[in-house]
Order: structure tokens, then C-alpha cells, then sequence
């Protein structure tokens, strides 16, 4: 009794006998019922080797070769060989004879392995004979031509070797053969078995492979009570070489998808060097650990599918969208008219244009572009419809795709642009956070090959500068780093195609010493990781009114000086509201160009009042060098001035910007089509609005404000949280408003209009309150010091006991071990984390793990086309998906399933390139139970939520002494974060909520008895 090694133990010193004993006896007793062991020579590193006979009971026995089964795990076969490999042939006949002997000796009928050990001597050792088939036969039959199976039925039948035809001088073998058993095991996990069911069976095929199958079918339940074993491979070929690659040939064809296998170990141990030589010895998976160094697939077309199987089941789970993409036809590209022949054949645009201002950058440097900007006898433009005009109009939600669909029109039509914003600001965020693809894909990739960079946009536009709006010291964050974060961040943006650094500091952070402990770090890492720096000076008020005395010219011209003296390429003017009116745009600009007649001036500004063509004209007529425009389709409202309008009206000004109307038309075209798609992110604001002159709420802000407004229960106070955000500003100090300052006011005056707070309440109560965690931040002094400093004594009373920040907020930090990092990086995520990964979890750590953890289980989903990214396919509904060149899945959805009892789950159905597949999808609307949340009383002690959002820490339990102000646990709201603390002191009497509750304002947190 007894078989695949079970039980079985190696005793290499004397003092381990007794135990190793006892240990078999009772395993044979516990699985055979007879505790009989038998003690054999241990020999060290030999191969198995067995031989395969057929008996008849009446003395006539014949061997049909021998099979080479030495590759084994814990004494279990992995791979089979026949014939085997580098076996002298004197000890194969010695074999045969040995075997058909003992068969003889006990006049043996049926057929049977006779099992031998033969060590490196050469010297072979009987093991036994299995009285019946052995799973690896299959090789067998396949080299001799005999169905072992049915001449085995036939002799138990009555009938003679000689009657079925068989002698040992009929017998022959040709060729080699090669068995692999694929399991449902994982071998990253110690070969457990794993369980679960198979979502996708494809078997391998073609001339030479048998297959021997078990339960290995799509919709099969794998459960741990029977064995794992899934389907037997076995291959044929002339020579032990080409029966080798057979079989690897043919575990690539297998697709076993919702369970794992034993695939890419059985890959792994067919490609090393030990197996290719034909050399293994029994002991060899354990002497070998290289073997465990495993090929993951990475099973793109499940994983994707299982991205629209939820979108079917659940809908978009993309944050921000409401309702369907307004767009579900395939978008057309346009074609760019013939530049020498109007009614000739269009512009050939498959290869990307190569002239371009972002030559004179690579070829000559930052210094040479800057002189060449201004030299130019026009006015240039930067396009921001890849960046700031997404992010102001549609939540920032355009994804990368839709970029590289128009890029080589656009590297044509755009050629004489000043730069292509693309970079930086919000998109690096909610490219992870929200649209789960990698922020680095708009520049440049490492070519494994040649290690130069070449990513999707660099690659189709090699011509016109990429320009990234950066936060200073902050980078492309909302915090303060490590100088070595920020150094080697803009090191990698330059290596990796961004060529312009609009570098600015979200408080226009200006006295002598506090400038350069703050937005000279952003400077100075731009220009040493070998990039165009233009520096920034953010525009608020109007300098035109003289009743404004705060943001005056002078402060202004002030500031552009200092920013001069540290070498900047290129000044830019940044107006994030669009308060910068014509006239005030004449006197600034006019302005700094007297003072500065050499150096290039760049104009930013938001068409939110409807003025910003008017403006951005008047700053090309004082001067300007480069104005910000958005294709005409993603322009105006909180967005740039249309670029049509601008570039036509400067054509008569005789300031030129190089940029053919007709061109502009034709990308117009696409973006048109663009936005309808993404009109399921468009805010409700549907004109100008001259009020931003009063509350002086920045572009991109306030379309996001107003739909975070809407996410908290607030959509129908706007116009009381514009209202509010004017005296949130007031009580900061009527500060320069950008991200992050920008953040904080809009926290704050959402904070006040949930709160139901006037600016004199949080005034006379102040020391009670419990602000946003950004506004007790920057009272601290953790986005630096604004404009004329604190208001006291407001601040220490918001503030309280905690520290106050003196200096750039960075400073002090010590520097991070970026290799450390990788390393830890790689260790929890795999061998697939870049340098530039390691970046972007510097910058945003719990997203970028989050976004790890969303690859794993969906894949790279930047392939998929938007409409099916953000819309449920349809019944029937054919989707062609490229998921590399070459690799093109058809997929069409079929049918969703009805709800599983007990699971909450559906299964859906699609067609994958023919083949059906099922994908398990939870469905998260199935077992929602209405949950009423009891509220807070007018107790002092009773708790409140102060706001709708999740709880994301409780720092308090049950019986716990609590002082006034103690923080009880924080909340989170669309970024936004609020610690609640105690108004009372005493000790919890209760605790209602725990960490990711999602509450309403008013839901009880804690009760504390007092």
C-alpha cells in the first residue's frame, strides 16, 4: 500500500531515527490502516527510472522501454521522459532484464511498472512494481505506438501477449516524449492547492500533443476535497529537443483563468539549463531554487473583463461621472488640409512632424529657447487643452487615450506652439486616484533595450514643448517633501520628455529670506535637472483699481524681481481666476516689459467672467511673448480663451502666432466630439460669471468646488458658498488663492456653510470649533507665510497648542531613501515598479498603493477606449480592443446572469475572440440593507459628525478619559479632512461609528458622559 511518496522520510543521522520512525508508522496507519514501513538505502541525488511491462500470467513478459521520472516534488512526479536521457546502455538492458524477471518469478499478469533508482555510479536499485496504469503511460504509448490501456483490458480478458500481436521484437520505440501534469496548485505558495471556479479553459492543440483530461473546463468548481490534478500534456517529437519545445509551445496556448496553476513553474523548469540537458535527479526542484523565479502571465483579457463585467453589473465606478458618456460612436480623426495645395490630397499625418520650438531645447538649451521666444516677431501659444482645460471644464478626467488618438495631428496643426500643456497640477493625482492609469504615460518610457526614453505622447509629438504646472516645493503634490524627492522627481520628468517647469508657490511666498528658503527649491531643481524654468507670479486683485491696495504693481514688479535674480528662462503671469482685465493686463504686463525688455513673459489666465480674449490681446499688445489658449470646443467658462478667437484676432494685429486657422478648425473637430463624450463630468455651469471678480475662486477650483459642493449635500447653497468663500478668504487674510491655498478657503467656506457659520462666528468662536484639517494646516504655516502674514489672534486660536511652522515647511525633513524604497516597492507589488513609480509614491503614497492594488486586479485599462471605460456595454454589443500591436480582443457581451443566493454575486457572460468566458461579479446593490443612523442630540456631550463624508480613524474607545479638545476621530470629505474633538471632558460612554463609515452631518460619532 501506499504510492506518491507519502509518508516517506530521510534519516542522515542515527539520533534522528526514532523520531522519523514513529512519525511514518503512525501517518501509514493513519492513511492505510496498517502501520508496515520499510526501511530502505537512502541514495543521494539519483534518478528514477522505471520500465514499463506487460505480462500474461502464462510466463510470457515483454518491456516497452523505460520512462525517465526523476523530476519530482516532495517524491511526486512533475515531469515524465521516454526514453531517458544519458542512461549507459548497459544499465537500461540490465533494467529490462530485471524487470521481466521478476515479473517471470511470480508469473505476473497485467500491466505494471517495475521502479528502479540508479545512482551517479550507474548502479541501478529495485524500488517496486506497481501492479496497474501509472498516470505518465501516456509517454509510453506515444513512443511505442501500443495502447497499454487496452491491451491491459484485453489480457485481463483471457488473452495472450502473443494472441494481441505484442513480442519483444515487435516492439520499437521512436522518438522522445515529454508528460507535464498541470495541477491547480500555486507554486509561489508552496504548490497549495488551490480553489475556486475556472473563468477561462483553453487547452493547447496541433500535431504531437495528447491531452488526458480531468475537470478542467470553463464554469468547472475546483474544491479542495479531490485532487488537483486538471488535465495530463503530453507531447511527441523526433528528438528530446523538439518534444521540449512542443511542450513549452503548448503551456503557452493554455488560458486556465480564475484559479491558479502550476504553468509558470512547469515554463520555468522546462527552460533551465539542467532540463534542457536531460540531467535531473530526484531531489533536483529542491537542490534548484532558481526554478521558483516564475513568468507570471499577466492575464490582460480576464482582468479586463472583469473591469466590464462590473461596469455592466454596478456601472462606472469612476468618481465624479454622472450618467453615461454623451458619446458612445467611435470618435473620427480629422484630416489636416494640404499646406501647398488647399484642394490636394490631405496632409499625410501617419508620422508625427519633427519642426518644432522643442528643437532649439534639445539642441541648443533652456537659455537658447528663452532667446529665441523673445525674439519672435509675434505672439506664441501654449494650448492647454491636455491639461488646465480638462481639468477646469471636465474634473480633470480626460484620460491619456484620447490624448494619443489626435497627438500626430497635433504635433502638425500645433507645430509653432510655444508648448502643449500636459503635465503636472491635478492630473498627476487623479490620473492614479481616479482614472487608474500611470501619470507618466504622458511623457516618456524607458526602452528596455536601449534605455532611451520613448512614451506614448513624447514619442508622437517630438516637436513641441511639454510644459507642467509645479507647485514649487510642493512638486506635483500638496505637501512638503524632502529636497531629494523634489530634485530627483524633476530629474525623472526631464528624462522622461517634459521640457518647460512652470514653477510657482501657491502664497506668492515673497520676503527676501522666506522666498528662498520656499519657491527657490522648485526653481532651482528645474533648472538643474536641465529644464526650461518659468516662474511665476500668481495674479490676484486688480492693479488697475486703486481702491485695491494689497496686490499692487509695485508688489508685483517687486516680486518679478526677485524671481529675475534667481535666473529664470522665462516669467510667467499666472491670473488662476481671471481677474486680470485689459487694462490691468496693459499696466502689468507694459510694466514688467519696460523694466525687462529681454526677458520672455508668458500670460495665464481663466475666461470665467467672459473677458480673458479681450485680455490675453491686451497682454500680446503690452508685450506678452506667449498667451494661454484652449481649443475652441474646451474653451471659455472656467476654462482658457478659445484659441480661434485669439490666434484670428492677433493675425490683424500683426502679432501672428504661426498657427493656421483652418488647422485649428480641424482639431476642433475632434475635441467636439471629445467633450460630448465626457459630458458626464461637466459641471452644471453653463455662462460667465463676472462674480469671480468678487470671490476671486480660481478656474479649475470652481467647477470642482461646485461639484464637491453637490457630493456633501451643499449643490443648492452655491451661490451661499461663493458668498462664504469670500469672507473664508477675509479671515485667512485675503490670501493669493492656488493649489493648495485654494483648497483651503474652499474648505474652509464649506466648512462654514455646512456649520451654518457667519465669518463673526468663527471669529468669537474660534477656540471651540473644530476646523478642517487644511485650514488648521495652513494656520500652522504648512503652505508657508501669505502676503502680510497671519491674521492674530485668529490663529492661535485656531491652532491651539499645536506648533507653529517658521520657514519652508520641508526643510527639516530628512532625506528619503529612494533605493529603499524601490526595493520595499518591489517586494510588495513585484519586479514591474520603475524609478518613476518610486516618484509617484513619494508624491502620493497611499494612492499610488491603492492604484497598484486597482492594476492587480483590473490590469492596465489605458487601452480601452473611453466609451467603454466609462459606459456599460450594451447586450450583443461588439468592443475591439488593442492590447498591444498585434494583440487585438474581440469582445462581445452575451448575457448577465441572475444573482447567486449567498454570494451576491452575477456571473456575465462575454465572448472573448470566439471563446466564451464568465466572469464572477459582485453585485453591490443586491444585499444593501437600509441603515438608519441615529443621530446626534443637543447634549453637549453627544458627538456629531460635522459633515457628511467616511471616517478614516477613531482614536478613542469605550471608558476612555477624554479632556476638551482631545480629538475623538477624523473625517473625511472629498480630500478634505476634519479632526472632530471633544467639546466636553469626561470619560466615552460610547462610541457609534468605527473607521469607513460613511455618515451624514449630524450622525452620532461618540457620546462622552460629562
Amino acid at each position: 500500500m501506499g504510492g506518491g511518496g507519502r509518508g516517506m522520510r530521510v534519516v542522515r543521522e542515527q539520533s534522528e531515527l526514532e523520531a522519523s520512525f514513529s512519525r511514518a508508522v503512525s501517518e501509514a496507519k493513519s492513511a492505510f490502516g496498517d502501520g508496515t514501513v520499510f526501511i530502505e538505502r537512502f541514495l543521494d541525488r539519483p534518478r528514477h527510472i522505471e520500465v514499463q511491462i506487460l505480462a500474461d500470467g502464462q510466463g510470457n513478459v515483454i518491456h516497452l522501454f523505460e520512462r525517465d521520472c526523476s523530476v519530482q516534488r516532495r517524491h511526486q512526479k512533475v515531469v515524465e521522459v521516454a526514453p531517458a536521457m544519458h542512461l549507459p546502455e548497459n544499465v537500461r538492458q540490465a533494467m529490462f532484464a530485471d524487470a521481466i524477471k521478476i515479473a517471470q518469478a511470480v508469473n505476473y499478469r497485467n500491466a505494471g511498472t517495475c521502479e528502479f533508482l540508479v545512482d551517479q555510479l550507474g548502479r541501478h536499485y529495485f524500488i517496486e512494481i506497481n501492479p496497474r496504469i501509472q498516470v505518465e503511460h501516456t509517454i509510453t504509448e506515444e513512443i511505442t505506438g501500443i495502447d497499454i490501456v487496452s491491451a491491459q483490458i484485453q489480457i485481463a480478458a483471457g488473452a495472450t501477449l502473443a494472441q494481441l500481436g505484442l513480442s519483444q521484437e515487435a516492439v520499437s520505440k521512436r522518438g522522445f516524449a515529454i508528460q507535464c501534469r498541470i495541477t491547480t496548485e500555486d507554486p509561489a505558495q508552496g504548490f497549495q492547492p488551490d480553489t475556486g471556479k475556472i473563468e477561462v479553459y483553453r487547452s493547447a492543440g496541433g500535431n504531437g500533443v495528447r491531452l488526458d483530461a480531468s475537470s478542467g473546463f470553463a464554469g468547472a468548481q475546483i474544491t479542495p476535497h479531490y485532487d488537483s490534478l486538471l488535465v495530463k500534456v503530453s507531447v511527441s517529437g523526433t528528438t528530446y529537443e523538439v518534444a521540449r519545445r512542443k511542450m513549452l509551445r503548448a503551456l503557452v496556448e493554455f488560458r486556465i483563468r480564475g484559479v491558479k496553476t502550476n504553468i509558470p513553474f512547469l515554463f520555468r523548469l522546462l527552460t533551465h539549463d539542467v532540463f534542457i540537458a536531460g540531467k535531473t535527479w530526484t531531489t533536483f526542484i529542491d537542490d534548484t531554487p532558481d526554478l521558483f523565479k516564475l513568468v507570471v502571465t499577466q492575464n490582460r483579457a480576464q482582468k479586463l473583463l472583469a473591469y466590464l463585467g462590473d461596469l455592466v453589473v454596478n456601472g462606472s465606478s469612476i468618481k465624479g461621472q454622472v450618467g453615461e458618456p454623451g458619446l458612445k460612436a467611435d470618435i473620427v480623426i480629422p484630416q489636416l488640409n494640404n499646406r501647398d495645395d488647399p484642394n490636394g490630397a490631405p496632409l499625410n499625418t501617419s508620422v508625427p512632424c519633427e519642426v518644432g520650438w522643442r528643437n532649439i531645447i534639445v539642441k541648443k538649451g533652456p537659455e537658447a529657447f528663452a532667446k529665441a521666444v523673445r525674439a519672435y516677431p509675434g505672439c506664441l501659444i501654449m494650448d492647454t487643452t491636455w491639461r488646465d482645460a480638462h481639468q477646469s471644464l471636465l474634473a480633470t478626467r480626460l484620460r491619456t487615450i484620447d490624448m494619443v488618438n489626435i497627438a500626430k495631428e497635433t504635433s502638425w496643426a500645433m507645430a509653432n506652439a510655444y508648448s502643449l500643456e500636459c503635465w503636472g497640477g491635478a492630473t498627476f493625482d487623479v490620473a492614479m486616484r481616479f482614472l487608474y492609469e500611470d501619470p507618466w504615460e504622458r511623457l516618456a518610457e524607458p526602452d528596455l533595450e536601449c534605455n532611451v526614453v520613448q512614451r506614448a505622447l513624447r514619442k508622437l509629438v517630438p516637436n513641441i514643448p511639454f510644459q507642467a504646472l509645479f507647485r514649487g516645493a510642493n512638486a506635483v503634490g500638496y505637501t512638503s517633501y524632502p529636497d531629494n524627492v523634489i530634485y530627483d522627481f524633476c530629474k525623472k520628468a526631464v528624462e522622461n520628455g517634459l521640457d518647460i517647469f512652470r514653477v510657482f508657490d501657491s502664497l506668492n511666498y515673497i520676503a527676501p529670506l522666506s522666498f528662498a528658503e520656499n519657491m527657490k527649491l522648485g526653481i532651482d531643481a528645474a533648472k538643474k535637472a536641465g529644464g526650461v524654468c518659468e516662474a511665476v507670479v500668481c495674479y490676484s486683485g486688480d492693479v488697475a483699481d486703486p481702491k485695491k491696495t494689497k496686490y499692487t504693481l509695485d508688489y508685483y514688479l517687486g516680486f518679478v524681481d526677485q524671481l529675475v535674480a534667481e535666473g529664470i528662462h522665462v516669467l510667467g503671469i499666472k491670473d488662476m481666476a481671471g481677474l486680470l482685465k485689459p487694462q490691468a493686463a496693459t499696466m502689468l504686463i507694459g510694466a514688467i516689459r519696460k523694466k525687462y525688455p529681454d526677458l520672455p513673459i508668458h500670460v495665464h489666465s481663466h475666461d470665467t467672467a467672459g473677458i480673458a480674449v479681450s485680455s490675453m490681446l491686451a497682454a500680446a499688445a503690452a508685450g506678452a511673448d506667449v498667451v494661454d489658449v484652449a481649443i475652441d470646443s474646451m474653451s471659455g467658462l472656467t476654462s482658457q480663451p478659445a484659441m480661434g478667437a485669439v490666434c484670428a484676432a492677433l493675425e490683424q494685429n500683426n502679432l501672428g502666432t504661426g498657427i493656421r486657422y483652418d488647422d485649428i478648425q480641424a482639431l476642433n473637430l475632434y475635441w467636439t466630439q471629445v467633450r460630448m463624450m465626457y459630458s458626464c463630468f461637466e459641471a452644471n455651469v453653463r455662462a460667465s460669471d463676472s462674480s469671480v471678480f468678487e470671490h476671486e475662486m480660481p478656474g479649475g477650483q470652481y467647477t470642482n468646488l461646485m461639484f464637491q459642493a453637490s457630493q456633501l449635500g451643499l449643490g443648492t447653497q452655491w451661490s451661499e458658498i461663493k458668498r462664504k468663500y469670500i469672507e473664508a478668504n477675509k479671515l485667512c487674510g485675503d490670501i493669493i488663492k492656488v493649489t493648495p491655498s485654494s483648497k483651503t478657503v474652499g474648505d474652509f467656506a464649506q466648512w462654514m456653510t455646512s456649520n451654518n457659520l457667519s465669518a463673526q462666528d468663527v471669529l468669537d468662536r474660534a477656540e471651540t470649533l473644530d476646523f478642517p484639517t487644511s485650514v488648521v494646516e495652513f494656520f500652522q504655516g504648512y503652505l508657508g507665510q501669505p502676503v502680510g502674514g497671519f491674521p492674530e489672534p485668529l490663529r492661535s486660536k485656531v491652532i491651539r497648542n499645536k506648533a507653529k511652522i517658521e520657514g519652508r515647511p520641508g526643510e527639516s525633513l530628512p532625506p528619503l531613501d529612494l533605493r529603499k524604497i524601490k526595493q520595499e516597492l518591489r517586494a510588495k507589488f513585484g519586479k514591474h515598479i520603475t524609478d518613476v513609480d518610486v516618484a509617484s509614491y513619494c508624491m502620493y503614497p497611499k494612492v499610488f498603493e491603492e492604484y497598484q492594488g486597482f492594476l492587480s486586479k483590473y490590469g492596465d485599462l489605458s487601452v480601452l477606449p473611453t466609451r467603454y471605460f466609462l459606459g456599460k456595454p450594451t447586450v450583443g454589443e461588439e468592443m475591439h480592443i488593442s492590447i498591444e500591436k498585434g494583440k487585438m480582443l474581440i469582445i462581445r457581451l452575451m448575457a448577465t446572469g441572475a444573482l447567486i443566493e449567498g454570494t451576491g454575486n452575477r456571473d456575465v457572460w462575454f465572448e472573448v475572440n470566439g471563446e466564451v468566458r464568465a466572469v464572477p461579479v459582485e453585485d453591490k446593490n443586491a444585499a444593501v440593507d437600509a441603515i438608519t443612523r441615529e443621530k446626534a442630540s443637543s447634549d453637549p456631550g453627544s458627538v456629531g459628525a460635522p459633515m457628511s463624508g467616511v471616517v478614516i480613524e477613531v482614536r478613542v474607545k469605550e471608558g476612555q478619559e477624554v479632556k476638551k479638545g482631545d480629538i475623538l476621530c477624523v473625517q473625511s470629505a472629498m480630500k478634505m479632512e476634519s479632526a472632530v474633538s471633544a467639546p466636553v471632558a469626561g470619560h466615552v460612554g460610547r462610541v457609534v461609528c468605527k473607521e469607513g463609515d460613511s455618515l451624514q452631518a449630524g450622525d452620532l460619532l461618540v457620546e462622552i458622559k460629562h
